[in-house]
Parts: structure tokens; C-alpha cells; sequence
């Protein structure tokens, strides 16, 4: 058989299912240290050679892995994605009891989110019966430039890609200058805000999560527009929880962490729930 014939027998013949899992199977054979030639992944895989090395060359275009003369390795993008992923699990959940703890102080619907390329990707969300009118999920995604929690995030990440372009209201910010400054706002204040740029009728503030300058994640509280108080009523409760929850993060679940006492009613609602006390407790600045 000739390589043109074997080449067409190979793309009739894959399916979705068959190409990852020769894809699996090209991973699976860096399962230890070093480099691979063509021909050592080759005897690990049984792929056909030609399959194998069209296959290794996307891989490399891709990042997963990387090339160095005839020699392959594992590539920046498998290291990325696997520090987000340990970054992911483990913030997630150093965040969950504080997340908790946030909404049960202002009533509000909290977030927590990533940065993915250019959309922000929520692991967490917290409310009541609020939540059902802002149409989030864990796991769903929305423009980074158009949610406090993006802005958070992109403030510390000036090379993050942005594309302004996509609205998702007509307050979304959509040109460099006002986003731009807007940057500059969140990083003056440590805290972003946003006004009904992702959702009509709703705003929402945010903090960063990370070492300063370098936030891996972000923090969020979220409601009605007549709810919100764009002042430190609002942003040293989420502030002390991103705090909280970095701080959670690097020291594991054996340390004290800060409460919250619920804030005073806010203009227009209901009374926030009490909150059981327990370890140190921190009134909003």
C-alpha cells in the first residue's frame, strides 16, 4: 500500500472517538522522562508511521508537544493546562466554604472564576433564588471585558488576549481607550466593577485572587443594579474572600480563616441571612 493510499484509508476510516484516541496514545508514550524519536513512538503506539508523524506535527503546531530536530517532548501547552487544572482544583476548593460565607453576608450571588483565553470560565456559583435571573453556570463562560471577574483577572495579565469586539450589552466597553482605563481603575483599587456590561439590570464587583500582581482567578458578588453599592460596602467583603481564599489555597484547610458579618440591608432588599460565627470575624471596612 502505497503512503498517498494509506493516508486516505486513514482519514475514511477515523472517527471523532478513533482520532483521540490515537491521540491518547501518542500522549501516553511520554509517560516517563526524556525525549522520543519517530521511531520510538512508533513501537510504543503500533501507529502507522505515516499516521504517527502527521499526527506527532499537529501535536507540535498545536503546543501539546514540542520538537527539537528528530526528538519530541511534551510541550508549554500540557504544562499550562495541567498547572490550571491543579490551580483550578485546588482554589476551588480552599474557596468554597468562603464563597459560602460571602453570600451569606450580602445576599448576593458569588462567583468564581478563570481566565480562558479571552472568555472567562466560572468553577462556582453561589445564590438563592436570585441566581435563576442571572443565567451563569459552572462551567459556562461569558467575554472576559464584559464580567468584573474578567477584569479582575486581566488587570494582573496585560499580554491576555481581549477581544472587544463582542458586546453583550450597550454598556460593554468596546474600545481601547475606555479599556484601557478602565485597567488602570481596577488596578488602582484592587477591585473591579462592572455595570450592567454582561447582563441588563444587574452589576457585579470583583477581586483577584492570587499573589499580588498575579492573580490566577477572581471572586465575585452579583445582583440587581438598585441592590449594589459600588463603595467598600461592597468591595472589602469580596476583597477579605479573595484574600481568604489565596490564603486558604497556599496553606492548605488547617488554617483559621477569616468570617464575615453580614452587611447592613441594601437599598431595595431584604435582609441578608445571619451567619454562624466562627474562627476570627472582620467587619467590612
Amino acid at each position: 500500500m502505497t503512503v498517498a493510499v494509506e493516508k486516505a484509508v486513514d482519514k475514511m476510516t477515523e472517527t471523532p472517538s478513533a482520532v483521540i484516541d490515537r491521540i491518547s496514545l501518542v500522549l501516553d508514550a511520554f509517560d516517563g522522562p526524556g525525549r522520543l524519536t519517530l521511531a520510538q513512538i512508533v513501537r510504543r503506539t503500533g501507529l502507522p508511521r505515516s499516521s504517527a508523524h502527521r499526527m506527532l506535527e499537529r501535536l507540535v503546531a498545536l503546543r501539546w508537544l514540542r520538537r527539537d530536530g528528530r526528538d519530541y517532548e511534551l510541550g508549554m501547552r500540557l504544562v499550562e493546562l495541567g498547572s490550571l487544572a491543579l490551580h483550578q482544583d485546588r482554589i476551588h476548593r480552599a474557596a468554597i466554604p468562603l464563597l459560602r460565607d460571602l453570600h451569606r453576608a450580602t445576599g448576593l450571588v458569588v462567583h468564581l472564576a478563570v481566565l480562558d483565553g479571552s472568555d472567562v470560565v466560572y468553577l462556582e456559583k453561589i445564590g438563592d433564588q436570585m441566581a435563576a435571573a442571572i443565567p451563569t453556570r459552572v462551567g459556562g463562560r461569558q467575554p472576559a471585558h464584559c464580567t468584573a471577574v474578567g477584569k479582575a483577572i486581566l488587570a494582573d495579565n496585560e499580554n491576555a488576549l481581549v477581544d472587544l469586539s463582542t458586546r453583550k450589552t450597550r454598556y460593554s466597553i468596546a474600545n481601547a481607550a475606555q479599556w484601557n482605563a478602565e485597567l488602570a481603575r481596577v488596578r488602582a483599587h484592587g477591585i473591579a466593577v462592572e455595570r450592567e456590561e454582561s447582563l441588563p439590570g444587574f452589576g457585579c464587583v470583583a477581586a483577584p485572587i492570587g499573589p499580588a500582581g498575579q492573580a490566577v482567578a477572581a471572586v465575585s458578588v452579583c445582583g440587581p443594579i438598585s441592590r449594589m453599592t459600588f463603595d467598600h460596602r461592597m468591595a472589602a467583603p469580596v476583597r477579605m474572600t479573595a484574600m481568604g481564599i489565596w490564603r486558604n489555597a497556599e496553606d492548605g484547610p488547617d488554617r483559621v480563616a477569616p468570617t464575615l458579618q453580614p452587611l447592613r440591608p441594601l437599598r431595595g432588599g431584604p435582609a441578608p441571612r445571619p451567619m454562624k460565627a466562627r474562627h476570627a470575624t472582620l467587619l467590612p471596612a
